[in-house]
C-alpha cells in the first residue's frame, strides 16, 4: 500500500488569503466532480506556465486536501490495493472488526484465506458499502410514500 502524509510546515495558521484561496477552489473542483469531466490545473512557476488535466475522480481527494489545508490539519493519502486487510475493510465500512467478521462469516461478503488471515477484495467491500446505501434509499422512499399515502406527515 502507497502512502503518503502531510503535516503542515508552517506552526502559524494559514494566512487569510491562503485560506480564501483554498476554500475559493472548493465551488469550482466541485462542479467538475459533479460534471464527471476531466479538468486542467494551470502550474505557474515565475512566468512558466504548464496545463495538467486532471480526471473528473480527482476532484475529490483535492477538495479535501484544500479543506485541510484551510483548516490547517494534517491529511493522509492512501492507495488501497485490491486486497484489504479484515481491519482495513472494517474502517472503510465504519463498522467494528467483530461486525465484518459476522458478515464474512454469513457470506454477505465474500473473502479468502491467506494461512489464517483474511483478504477481502476492495471492490466487494465497496459493492456491499453502495448495497447497504441502495437499502436505505428504498426504505426511507417506501416511509415517504406511504407518509403520503396516509395523507402527508401529519402537520397541519
Amino acid at each position: 500500500m502507497a502512502v503518503a502524509t502531510y503535516m503542515p510546515k508552517k506552526q502559524n495558521p494559514p494566512t487569510e488569503q491562503e485560506k480564501n484561496s483554498a476554500l475559493d477552489s472548493i465551488p469550482i473542483l466541485l462542479r467538475y466532480m459533479r460534471q464527471d469531466q476531466p479538468f486542467r490545473l494551470c502550474v505557474v512557476d515565475g512566468d512558466d506556465e504548464e496545463l495538467i488535466e486532471l480526471p473528473s475522480d480527482a476532484a475529490a481527494p483535492l477538495i479535501d486536501i484544500l479543506e485541510a489545508i484551510a483548516t490547517k490539519q494534517g491529511f493522509t493519502i492512501t492507495v488501497e490495493r485490491d486486497e484489504l486487510t479484515t481491519e482495513r475493510a472494517a474502517e472503510i465500512l465504519n463498522v467494528s472488526h467483530p461486525f465484518l467478521i459476522e458478515l464474512l462469516d454469513e457470506g454477505k461478503i465474500p473473502y479468502r484465506k491467506v494461512g489464517t488471515r483474511r483478504r477481502v477484495r476492495l471492490e466487494d467491500v465497496m459493492d456491499y458499502k453502495e448495497d447497504i446505501v441502495r437499502r436505505r434509499e428504498a426504505v426511507l422512499d417506501q416511509l415517504v410514500a406511504d407518509a403520503q399515502e396516509q395523507g402527508g406527515m401529519g402537520y397541519d
